[in-house]
């Protein structure tokens, strides 16, 4: 495994800056993730990584190595797409194997069976090793595709949303399995996602992306708690953070234009100044719609609760957080 390392790195495509000045470290063994909408630099940061792209200025290093000079190949790192990318003639068997016949890796026959077996039985699809690629399902292919970069042994996974096109079971199933197949190996992955909750249940670090520009790198925790700005805030938590302005509550520092309340932030009881607007039971937990002077406001209260539409209560604060007329968080 392997320590990457961005320094200053920038990005330009015609006249559009897809990274700006990006630095951070991937520590070994971790599980980082970055996390941001489309066109936030994610999967430019992946392809400078692996080589696919050349960043215009600033370095890439690889275990401390520059590898400005190195071909995709050399930098021993493996890709994993959102599209499957099998192919559909051959069989589950020969899919894996097919990284491992390159002249490059000049693996031997022996080598390449024992890799194979040892990869299907991890991903758990060794009863699927002698179907095509076209019969099996969505989950099945994505697993052999992680698979085709598991057998390399590369020094850096570098996964691209690679669940985005599965359905919510099947995203919840192998979010498990990617956390448990990173922590058994040990390996170092660096994941593309704008799921908040892929970043949450599997990253051991975050990196919040803007505009090509990291504004925050951390533990999940970290950002969720300590958010160095309204756009950090916003790609965690669920429901999202609400954005209201400061002065719709009193006790605003100076130079505060807006508020972040979480769900946490807020307690609501019998009172006046906000209505329930909706509520939806969802099991474990309630979420409030709230009307606070003709603004929105979503936050969690216990799932037996006994408000409903129409109900006025009062909102009571807890530990806000607040920004400035940048975005900016002031502490």
């Amino acid at each position: 495994m392997a320590e990457i390392t961005l320094r200053n790195v920038c990005k330009a495509f015609g006249g559009h800056s897809a990274l700006k000045d990006v630095s951070l470290t991937v520590p070994d063994g971790a599980f980082v993730v970055l996390l941001g909408p489309t066109g936030a630099g994610k999967t430019t940061t992946l392809r400078v990584i692996s080589g696919l792209e050349r960043p215009d200025s600033g370095q890439v290093l690889i275990d401390g190595e520059d590898v400005a000079s190195l071909s995709p190949a050399q930098r021993n790192v493996a890709m994993v797409f959102q599209q499957y990318s099998l192919y559909p003639h051959m069989s589950v068997r020969d899919n894996l194997a097919f990284p491992l016949k390159s002249p490059i890796l000049r693996t031997p026959a022996a080598e390449i069976v024992r890799k194979v077996g040892e990869v299907a039985d991890i991903l758990q699809i060794t009863h699927k090793l002698d179907n095509r690629a076209t019969e099996l399902s969505g989950g099945e292919m994505q697993r052999v595709s992680i698979g085709r970069a598991l057998v390399r042994n590369p020094r850096i996974y570098l996964m691209d949303e690679p669940l985005s096109s599965l359905d919510a079971k099947l995203r919840s199933d192998l979010r498990i399995e990617l956390k448990r197949i990173q922590a058994d190996l040990g390996a170092t992955f660096l994941y593309v996602t704008h799921d908040q909750i892929e970043a949450m249940t599997m990253a051991t670090h975050v990196g919040v992306l803007d505009h090509g520009t990291l504004v925050q790198f951390g533990s999940p925790r970290e950002i969720y708690e300590d958010p160095v700005s309204i756009h950090a805030a916003s790609r965690l938590g669920s429901p999202k953070i609400n954005i209201l302005p400061a002065d719709l509550f009193a006790g605003a520092p100076e130079g505060a234009a807006h508020i972040g309340l979480r769900p946490e932030h807020m307690r609501v009881k019998k009172g006046t100044g906000a209505k329930v607007v909706r509520v939806e039971h969802l099991g474990d937990q309630t979420r409030l719609h709230l009307n606070h002077k003709d603004h929105a406001i979503i936050t969690l209260t216990e799932a037996h609760t006994p408000l409903k539409q129409g109900d006025d209560v009062a909102v009571v604060l807890h530990d806000p957080l607040y920004f400035d007329a940048n975005g900016d968080r002031i502490k």
